[in-house]
């Protein structure tokens, strides 16, 4: 299967709910759009110090991250993060590897989105058709 990438938007989710509330506009929250490599696995967004600094996501812990050349190291997890993809989005945290070259879009975005890998069309898809299915009552 060769490598899958997709765009997405990540936005900073106190923003969206700031915004929501009135007390920011529309146009301030902090987003981006990009194009990140789909890795299933990678148990939640991948993302590095400047896309943090960008969406302007607070440390809420630290933990310990295995690297696909089995490295393990501490890092800062960010959050909440307001992951889009088409007409779908989840909320999850990201873990922040400082010098990443490209975001990964990882397991836990992808099952709150109710997606999954088509690897003869080499792309990801609604795992329901066009259906999206909220995994346990989530949307």
């Amino acid at each position: 299967m060769e490598i899958i990438r997709t765009t997405i938007t990540l936005k900073n989710a106190i923003d969206v709910y700031n915004a929501q509330e009135g007390t920011i506009k529309e146009q301030e929250i902090r987003q981006t759009s990009i194009n990140a490599l789909v890795d299933t696995g990678a148990w939640t967004m991948v993302i590095n110090e400047v896309m943090r600094k960008e969406l302007g996501l607070k440390v809420t812990r630290t933990d310990t991250g295995t690297l696909a050349d089995g490295t393990q190291s501490m890092y800062n997890i960010v959050g909440p993060l307001v992951v889009t993809w088409k007409d779908r989005s989840a909320i999850c945290e990201a873990l922040v590897l400082p010098d990443a070259e490209e975001a990964l879009l990882g397991a836990i975005p992808l099952e709150a989105m109710d997606l999954t890998l088509n690897p003869r069309k080499e792309e990801i898809v609604g795992a329901h058709g066009h259906k999206h299915m909220h995994p346990l009552g989530c949307r």
